[in-house]
């Protein structure tokens, strides 16, 4: 039942979104574009990957619900109406991707995980998913990690998760989208795709997932007024294949590792 869920919800993005992108292009780009069959392997295999971290995220997160959490603050969430939960669910879950997301630019380490994902260098929906599993995890230890640990309910947290996958598609899509006034409270395509360019001014910045307010707030917005980004991708060159990026960051700490160990002199 759940894997033809997903298929389901597969078919209907590639729906929403192949003639939304062709429609309203930001920039000419073709459909079978490079470096899709990549991504689409992504889109079939990591899931099976990331279950596992998630599993591990959601038992540690209901363990500190029940053993550390208050009595009253678990029954206080819990008698909160499903309306009132989940724009708080939501908030709280961005507020959780925002400094996760940093943290991968701002950790050495972290950003040769993270870097899988800005290699993109044609941005479009299916560019969502071309993200390392370490990657995934840690970003989902950022948002739904303190939802369960703080016992909102399972429809509340659902929610938030069909809110972001949708939201993760269409902000990396290729369309020209700004928001208008809105720009600057809530995460559009236009805003994304300022993170993802190769332009140096744009480095480091945009890494709220929904709301953009929270860029504004802590000093990492970067959206000039009547420009759009152009170019994608990063300084160094990357892997291609599915299985080469996998390894990727390993490999890139293995050397790392190499050069600074005195006895491989």
């Amino acid at each position: 039942m759940r894997d033809l869920s997903g298929l389901i919800q597969l078919l209907l993005t590639l729906l929403i979104f192949v003639p939304f992108e062709r429609l309203f292009a930001a920039r000419p780009q073709r459909i079978f574009r490079r470096g899709l069959l990549t991504d689409v392997t992504f889109l079939l295999l990591n899931g099976w990957l990331v279950t596992v971290g998630l599993i591990v995220i959601t038992t540690v997160a209901i363990l500190v619900n029940r053993s550390i959490l208050p009595s009253a603050a678990r029954q206080a969430i819990d008698d909160l109406p499903y309306l009132v939960q989940v724009p708080l669910v939501i908030v709280i879950a961005d507020l959780g991707v925002y400094w996760a997301h940093r943290m991968l630019h701002d950790v050495p380490a972290m950003w040769h995980i993270h870097a899988v994902h800005h290699a993109v260098e044609e941005l479009d929906w299916l560019a969502a998913v071309h993200q390392h599993p370490l990657d995934v995890m840690f970003l989902k230890a950022g948002s739904l990690f303190p939802l369960f640990a703080l016992g909102f309910s399972t429809e509340a947290i659902g929610t938030y998760v069909f809110v972001y996958y949708w939201q993760s598609c269409l902000v990396h899509a290729n369309v020209r989208l700004s928001y208008g006034p809105l720009r600057h409270i809530l995460v559009s395509p236009e805003f994304h795709h300022w993170h993802h360019s190769s332009e140096m001014a744009a480095r480091d910045k945009n890494f709220a997932g929904i709301f953009s307010f929270y860029d504004l707030l802590f000093g990492s917005i970067y959206l000039p007024k009547g420009q759009t980004a152009k170019t994608f991708g990063v300084d160094n060159p990357m892997p291609s294949s599915y299985l080469a990026l996998l390894a990727y960051p390993f490999m890139v700490w293995a050397s790392r590792f190499k050069r600074h160990d005195p006895s491989s002199t």
